[in-house]
């Protein structure tokens, strides 16, 4: 029997894998794909969760393969620069002041050859159904039972894990869908002075551009009502919108995908977790969907292993408490402000922002929330 089953092998089940391994705790992942996921997805890391990857002994690979961005920017659609904020003025709170830029796809092949003798993952296993058993709980997969001592959810929004608990999922839906483009173009030189990341405020037609190692990506808001074809074939009108290079952009991907805030009414049910998109979801504007589900898995995973070692369960209620404040009062509460804030055009705010520009103790204080540091105090 394994002492912990985690379903999903993402960059949270596999983050909260490889912390009950280096613990000593015999682990399998349960992942439904026969691989790992090649997807894009997320692609920026905070000074935390930076912290949170060293401890593990897997940061050193990330930063190799990924872009190291000290600085991000709030910009005028039409227009230039608002404000710069620089990550250097955390240097004092954590030993990782800057952003990372890097798609979650390559983390979690690190993750997975960082995993101990003690720790299997399982590939073509869907989890069908979860049943408590004298022994633990019985996990229901394609390829039949596996029973375990506690089950960890990481499988993401539509999890099944969740499903199978009868656990709600409150919350609301954006009136609006976002697309996102990778692009194969060099975005910094049709857009001089421009950041590794870049707000772009617009009432009408709002944008984020984020670099990666392998390409750029736009982010744009698009009406809910209207047929994916006719959005993907206006697409290319839109990017020239951007910046116009004389030619078509060249258009390496581009998706449209329903927005959601949702949080799941407790973490912890009975010998259950749920940790990630799994547990809650949010707009992905200030990039802290995929960092907060990481510090989810590395908190939760921590307690789990402590209770494991005989603390009381009492402890691991306490953690996931917490989990889910942080996810109503900070992740939530902060991304759905970037949204408000992006549709409007207001020179208050702006004005607000190049003071904290201007500011390293107000700069700080805007960054150690923007980056996820503020959420982590107090923290079990």
């Amino acid at each position: 029997m394994s002492a912990v089953v985690v379903v999903g092998a993402g960059p949270v089940g596999l983050t909260a894998a490889l912390t009950l391994a280096r613990r000593g705790v015999h682990v399998t992942v349960l992942e439904q794909g026969d691989k790992l996921a090649t997807e894009s997805r997320a692609s920026t890391f905070h000074p935390p969760t930076l912290e949170m990857l060293a401890e593990l002994g897997v940061l050193k690979p990330l930063l190799v393969r990924g872009i190291i961005a000290s600085t991000f920017q709030y910009r005028e659609r039409g227009g230039g620069e608002i404000a710069t904020l620089d990550l250097s003025v955390l240097a004092e709170d954590t030993a990782y002041p800057f952003r990372v830029q890097c798609e979650q796809s390559r983390l979690t092949p690190i993750l997975l050859s960082a995993l101990p003798s003690h720790a299997s993952v399982r590939f073509g296993y869907r989890v069908e159904g979860l049943y408590p058993s004298e022994e633990g709980v019985i996990v229901h997969t394609s390829r039949g039972p596996v029973l375990a001592d506690w089950v960890i959810g990481a499988d993401g929004a539509h999890s099944a894990v969740r499903r199978t608990l009868g656990a709600g999922f409150d919350g609301s839906t954006y009136p609006e869908r976002f697309l996102v483009a990778s692009v194969a173009e060099d975005l910094e030189a049709a857009l001089p002075g421009i950041a590794p990341i870049n707000y772009v405020f617009d009432p009408d037609e709002w944008l984020v551009l984020l670099r990666t190692p392998a390409h750029w990506r736009v982010l744009l808001p698009t009406p809910t009502d209207t047929p994916d074809d006719d959005e993907l074939s206006r697409l290319p009108d839109r990017l020239t919108a951007v910046a116009d290079l004389g030619r078509p952009w060249r258009l390496l991907h581009a998706s449209l995908y329903q927005v959601h805030q949702r949080v799941t009414e407790s973490f912890r049910h009975g010998r259950v977790l749920l940790a990630g998109d799994a547990a809650h979801v949010n707009n992905p504007l200030g990039g802290m969907g995929m960092n907060s589900g990481i510090h989810d898995a590395v908190h939760l995973a921590t307690a789990l292993a402590d209770v494991l070692s005989g603390a009381p369960e009492s402890d691991l209620d306490t953690v996931a408490t917490r989990r889910r404040t942080v996810a109503i009062d900070h992740v939530q509460r902060t991304s759905h402000d970037n949204w408000q804030r992006l549709r409007t055009q207001d020179p208050a705010y702006h004005d607000h922002l190049r003071a904290l520009a201007a500011s390293p103790t107000a700069a700080r204080a805007y960054l150690r929330r923007a980056c996820l540091l503020d959420s982590l105090e107090n923290q079990p």
